[in-house]
């Protein structure tokens, strides 16, 4: 599929993006090299009349992604979140990019709920509204159940979608070769990985079966928080292309206006949407990492509401005790204990200079902490920390990146209730707690439990395993022949070259 002929493709990709103006805005952003701008500037500039001209009242980069498709919109939604990649000015321009799409029509909802479930939708549903939201890959009706009456939320995949987006991820994959070949700058922002992520991503998001199970976990887990909601799944109602939830009724977190008027306390609106999700990263390992304010609402009781759990975050247990005591060290401004923690999770080599890491360190928490409340961020001291250790060579790791940029979304709607918020003191108490329950004699106590009950499974195996070392070390196999050993690698390098050709004419024929 990635040959030659998405070079069309992307011309319209191109001309769209250069007729809107977007070109110049998405090549700044990835900081592209001369000889790329040189190169998409002389491909593209004919063809500008074949590319959409979009809603010029929009921003360059959200008209010209609008109007590519639902495949583009999503990529841009995505992209969003990785302030790290494109920079903070063109993360802020694609959040817009969430639930406003033009719908598709009743009679395709329809036809798409009987399909899935089985049943004649009038034996399921007493009624059911226009869409009350519509995004990139599915929309999101009102309904009610024909037998209980019950509100419920019913989410429909799109039609022809998976097709339309494996066409498309096939061009992003193209795309992003030509660019890491024509900008080798470009390859520290890792192109091919970008895609590769969104390619899980969406192809996790493309079965609501999926989607329905990581609700219901999120929910399990968080079923004893106050003040927190998560929709319940109605399980005989969903399938591959079709979710429902219990209707979850609420403001929009971001509509400060109307939750003024509705009496809330936006300051403690603030600390809790900070703290629940701490809470999910620390004490679960398993968070929403996509709670952005078109996915949050407020009840009428103050409870905040999370939906929409197509991307969700898993951190395992050495992983966050790792975030939280790196979290810990610089709320108590001990950059030794934060530099020693990264090397012995082996995030920095062990040959660099424990000493000069710990000054970095602090070259990155004195300025945050001498800040103002108001300008304390959190999200921002990850961004300088993972700058500083990769000048002392840490590799990326994805799961780590994940959680930072979920940060930067959590700690906006955060600082969009409350302005004033101090991060570090909202935090501190979540930390804190974590700490105390995963180190120290009870936590070492409860590892050891673990760790004889995972060995007591092996018990009624280790006398065989034991037996056959013991054979394999009285009788080791006899070496092989050398006649027949350069046969078998005469045979395999054949069989690589027949290989390796199919793959080239798979290729060349695209």
């Amino acid at each position: 599929m990635r040959g030659p002929h998405n070079i069309i493709r992307l011309i319209r990709t191109g001309a769209t993006l250069e007729r809107t103006g977007a070109m110049k805005v998405v090549l700044d952003a990835f900081e592209a090299g001369p000889l790329l701008r040189i190169t998409f500037r002389t491909l593209v500039w004919p063809f500008q009349w074949l590319g959409f001209k979009g809603d010029v009242t929009m921003p360059p980069a959200v008209r010209a992604l609008t109007a590519l498709g639902p495949a583009y919109i999503k990529f841009g939604q995505i992209l969003s979140t990785r302030p790290d990649v494109v920079g903070d000015e063109l993360a802020v321009q694609l959040r817009v990019l969430q639930d406003k799409l033009p719908p598709f029509s009743m009679r395709e909802a329809k036809q798409t709920i009987q399909q899935e479930l089985g049943h004649s939708f009038d034996q399921l549903f007493a009624s059911f509204s226009e869409p009350v939201a519509a995004a990139s890959i599915a929309q999101v009706h009102k309904a009610h159940l024909a037998d209980t009456g019950e509100a419920v939320a019913v989410k429909i995949l799109r039609p022809g979608i998976e097709r339309a987006f494996r066409k498309d991820i096939d061009a992003f994959y193209f795309a992003a070769r030509a660019i890491e070949f024509l900008s080798p700058s470009s390859r520290r922002l890792r192109p091919m990985e970008v895609i590769t992520h969104f390619e899980g991503v969406v192809m996790g998001e493309l079965d609501l079966r999926l989607e329905s199970s990581a609700a219901a976990e999120f929910a399990a887990n968080t079923n004893n928080d106050n003040g927190f909601q998560v929709p319940d799944v109605r399980w005989h109602l969903s399938a591959k292309r079709v979710m429902t939830l219990e209707w979850a009724e609420g403001a929009n977190i971001g509509l400060n206006d109307v939750l003024d008027a509705a009496g809330h306390d936006r300051r403690a609106l603030a600390a809790r949407v900070l703290q629940v999700f701490l809470n999910q990263a620390l004490r679960d390992g398993y968070f929403h990492a996509d709670m952005h304010q078109g996915n949050l609402k407020v009840a009428a009781n103050g409870d905040i509401i999370a939906y929409d759990f197509g991307i969700m975050g898993r951190l395992d247990e050495y992983t966050r005790r790792v975030y939280a005591e790196i979290l810990f060290g610089f709320i108590r401004k001990d950059y030794r204990r934060v530099a020693e923690v990264h090397f012995e999770a082996g995030y920095v080599p062990s040959d660099r200079d424990i000493d000069e890491f710990a000054r970095a360190l602090r070259a990155v928490g004195e300025p945050i902490f001498g800040m103002d409340a108001s300008r304390i961020s959190m999200a921002r001291l990850l961004s300088y920390l993972f700058e500083v250790t990769e000048r002392f060579g840490m590799e990326t790791r994805t799961e780590l990146i994940l959680l930072q940029r979920t940060m930067v979304v959590v700690e906006g709607v955060a600082r969009s209730l409350d302005p004033h918020m101090n991060i570090w003191q909202v935090a501190k108490p979540v930390v804190e707690d974590y700490i105390k329950q995963s180190i120290g004699p009870q936590a070492l106590l409860r590892d050891l439990t673990q760790t004889a009950r995972i060995l007591a499974r092996f018990g009624p195996q280790l006398p065989r395993l034991a037996q056959e070392a013991l054979i394999n070390q009285n009788n080791p196999p006899p070496p092989p022949k050398p006649q027949r050993t350069v046969a078998r690698l005469s045979w395999m390098a054949l069989g690589g070259v027949i290989v390796g050709g199919a793959v080239w004419l798979t290729a060349l024929l695209g």
